[in-house]
């Protein structure tokens, strides 16, 4: 069965930018320490596979399906030239949405919406990727993320963009992988 699963590098203070994040400066000041556990610049990336235990998360982050993601999140990620690892990408929007990059991006009105159309689009036993705070708070609320995949990293930014700013919600720690740089932690969803 389909799962939607947030993956998320964050920092010990909880945040996953930088203070001052935007189109320009997408992780903010600093946050490019969020994703050193890659082991080499995320320009890289999809096309490098990190060492250990950090390469196994990724190959699982990589065999993903479909992507769900926020739209200032995809909009500061420079879109990521209209392809995530050649699979869907489902980008709630509000208002007239602009023209997709490619044939991969789909914006749709609603964060419901999104991830219904992920999961087919995903299907079998492929998982959705999930990327953004806002919207993941919003699936949160709405019930519809079923996982995240927290890549804790051991420094404190002191500000920028915190991923949890909602409601109490209940986790049930599943997975805890501890590679040089990054703590890898999954948890499920409980309420």
């Amino acid at each position: 069965m389909t799962k939607s699963i947030l993956y998320m590098s964050m920092s010990l203070d909880g945040f996953i930018t930088g203070p001052d994040d935007g189109p320009d400066n997408g992780l903010g000041t600093g946050g490019n320490r969020l994703h050193e556990w890659f082991g080499e610049p995320v320009s890289g990336f999809p096309h490098f596979e990190p060492p250990g235990l950090s390469g196994q998360v990724f190959a699982e982050l990589m065999a993903t399906g479909a992507v769900v993601v926020g739209r200032k999140t995809f909009d500061y990620a420079g879109h990521w030239g209209g392809d995530h690892h050649g699979v869907p990408i489902f980008v709630p929007t509000r208002g007239t949405p602009p023209a997709p990059q490619s044939g991969w991006v789909h914006y749709v009105p609603d964060v419901a919406t999104a991830m219904r159309m992920a999961k087919a689009a995903a299907a079998g036993d492929q998982d959705v990727m999930v990327h953004g705070a806002s919207l993941s708070q919003s699936l949160l609320r709405e019930g519809l993320l079923d996982e995240l995949e927290i890549h804790l990293i051991p420094v404190v930014l002191g500000g920028g963009r915190r991923l949890f700013d909602a409601d109490r919600i209940e986790l049930e720690l599943t997975r805890v992988l501890d590679a040089p740089g990054v703590t890898h932690l999954r948890y499920r969803v409980s309420s």
